[in-house]
């Protein structure tokens, strides 16, 4: 659960080479209008950059209209369909926290976004947890339920024409690594970038080294 904070150690290092436009994923409270602020938001032809839920929908808007996608970046995001043990989780999750208070996220929760050799950077916990708290419960149970039902895209991307590139981590709780991996082989046109000592929320954990990837994707496509 994002919204512009997330990118808030990339974009002032691409400030000089790219005009980074936010997409409001977070004002929408199902599929259909998340889909709707995609179309909205991106330009005719767009170099999108996603992370994580987002990265999914932008994997679905490329593959909806190829025109308006010039080149795609999947930062800590899945082609795959969810398993049936993950839906089971998230349906409890969903009860849970309909049912209880919400205060944010806990800090068990968090070990699971973060590496632990990040656990102790403000400017990674800090930014999650208000993040958590400001977006709030129901905008938390909405994008559980929009996201819990997902099509398995991976026999979908080869119909991919523009340049892609993949990010993850080897140490991503929430992403396997080797989903990426299986999408870099399905992929025509795709570089993987694998990074390690980083969790899940690589924009916040690895922000050098994402930008670093981004400028030479971009440099050569």
């Amino acid at each position: 659960m994002c919204d512009a904070r997330m990118w808030s150690g990339l974009t002032p290092l691409l400030a000089d080479v790219a005009d980074c436009r936010f997409v409001p994923l977070q004002e929408a409270h199902d599929r259909d209008g998340m889909r709707r602020i995609i179309d909205a938001h991106s330009a005719p032809a767009a170099h999108l950059v996603a992370f994580s839920l987002g990265g999914y929908l932008a994997l679905e808007h490329a593959l909806a209209h190829p025109e308006r996608v010039r080149s795609l970046v999947l930062i800590a995001a899945s082609a795959k369909g969810l398993e049936a043990d993950e839906i089971a989780r998230r349906q409890r999750t969903m009860k849970v926290l309909a049912s209880h208070a919400y205060g944010g996220m806990a800090p068990s929760q968090l070990r699971e976004f973060v590496h632990p050799d990040n656990m102790g950077r403000p400017e990674v916990v800090d930014v999650i947890k208000r993040m958590a708290l400001e977006l709030g419960k129901e905008l938390l149970l909405a994008q559980f339920a929009a996201s819990t039902a997902r099509t398995d895209l991976l026999d979908r991307l080869p119909e991919l024409r523009c340049p892609v590139l993949l990010v993850g981590s080897e140490d991503d709780r929430k992403v396997d690594p080797a989903d990426l991996r299986a999408m870099h082989a399905r992929c025509p046109n795709s570089t993987l970038l694998t990074l390690r000592d980083c969790g899940h929320m690589i924009p916040l954990e690895a922000p050098r080294a994402l930008a670093t990837a981004l400028r030479e994707f971009h440099r050569l496509n």
